[in-house]
């Protein structure tokens, strides 16, 4: 039996996938797996039962990775599971900048009581009139899952697309439209696109990288689009550049006192990945990453760990070690269990980083005591029998 906790509501269709075997508890240091979407982790005490956490999205700023790799806590994301909300959404964007929507749906708000609206309208339309997309040139920076469907669909669109991502995976290129022109400098981007769309995960090496040298390389008549994470860009510079009229708009999905009201800023209230679809398949992809885990020891789209799966088991035992990403590991492994008797009969060892995961397969059970021996390693941080 396997408890979890939800630290914000869950999909339930997600939810439904827990079988008999999981039983939900409402504090997380009763749960061996919790399920998060924007709750902040940072502060929060997990205590010692706690395996696994999956959050349902992408983003991970709100838990505290090294930490919990340090607590041999698995953490993991949903890679994948929003991107079509939030393509929608990039073009939406793109028509509110472009074509004064906004403007003329005030307006219309503004003139209800008007009963010779319709007439007034027409008069007044010439003061929204804005530009199509089509034929205009879209930068696209980060290539993931989101990048590549904003990509693809705006070729459909009639847009010259240009890419930059020099950690691009194999997967993605693959899946790129051939007409997509891929830019090894992102300056090219700057400098020859009408909208650029940010598509990349926050890092230190990402934080502020649209700051104000970059703004300044971009046209005046540029749009910036934002639906990735507010601190990837300078919104400082921003605000100053559209003030200045030194780029023509910002759009953002995350409010905050910089943007809201600003000049040329058209920001939404984070509504990405806010559809039922992108709910329910974060919510499932989440649930199905934890009970891989808990029941067969497998990762899959973890953030703090390596990938390591080895399926499920067919031999008489499965153990995990989550380790330091460190030399002669293996050799300590399968010298304690070849001293107890215990058959290796398959072995996966993956590093990411800092850290390690060890899935061995074993031909006769693995008892407290050898677990005892295994968890004393210097480097092991957790050893748990999966069967």
């Amino acid at each position: 039996m396997f408890n979890y906790t939800c630290l914000n509501p869950i999909a339930g269709v997600g939810l439904d996938l827990f079988s008999d075997d999981y039983k939900k508890v409402e504090n997380i240091a009763d749960a061996d797996a919790a399920l998060v979407r924007s709750a902040a982790m940072h502060d929060m005490e997990l205590g010692d039962k706690v395996l696994a956490v999956a959050r349902a999205g992408a983003g991970v700023n709100n838990i505290p990775l090294d930490k919990c790799a340090e607590n041999g806590i698995v953490v993991f994301n949903t890679p994948g599971a929003n991107a079509n909300g939030v393509k929608e959404l990039v073009f939406a964007g793109m028509l509110y900048a472009s074509r004064d929507i906004v403007g003329g749906i005030d307006w219309c708000l503004d003139n209800q009581n008007d009963e010779n609206i319709a007439k007034t309208a027409e008069k007044q339309k010439k003061n929204f009139a804005g530009t199509e997309i089509s034929g205009k040139r879209l930068g696209v920076i980060g290539l993931g899952a989101i990048g590549v469907l904003v990509a693809n669909a705006a070729i459909h669109m009639g847009m010259e697309v240009y890419g930059y991502d020099p950690y691009i995976s194999v997967n993605a290129a693959w899946n790129l439209n051939r007409q997509i022109k891929h830019v090894t400098d992102v300056n090219d981007i700057y400098r020859e696109c009408d909208f650029i769309t940010i598509h990349v995960p926050l890092l230190d090496s990402t934080k502020k990288m649209i700051n104000a040298d970059a703004i300044a390389l971009m046209k005046p008549t540029a749009i910036v689009l934002n639906f990735a994470r507010d601190l990837l860009v300078d919104e400082e510079a921003m605000v100053d550049a559209l003030a200045a009229g030194k780029i023509r708009k910002y759009v953002s999905d995350f409010p905050n006192t910089t943007t809201v009201g600003a000049k040329g800023c058209i920001v939404t209230p984070h509504l990405g990945a806010s559809t039922e679809e992108s709910e329910d398949n974060c919510a499932i992809m989440a649930v199905r990453e934890i009970r891989d885990y808990l029941e067969n020891g497998n990762i899959v789209h973890s953030v703090n760990f390596p990938d390591n799966n080895m399926g499920a088991c067919t031999h008489a035992g499965r153990v995990g070690i989550l380790h330091k990403n460190v030399t002669g590991m293996i050799g300590q492994y399968t010298t304690i269990l070849g001293a107890e008797g215990i058959n290796v009969a398959d072995l996966s060892d993956k590093g990411k980083g800092d850290f390690a995961y060890a899935i061995i397969d074993v031909d006769s059970p693995v008892t407290e005591d050898v677990v005892t021996k295994l968890s004393a390693i210097d480097g092991v941080l957790r050893v748990r029998v999966i069967k």
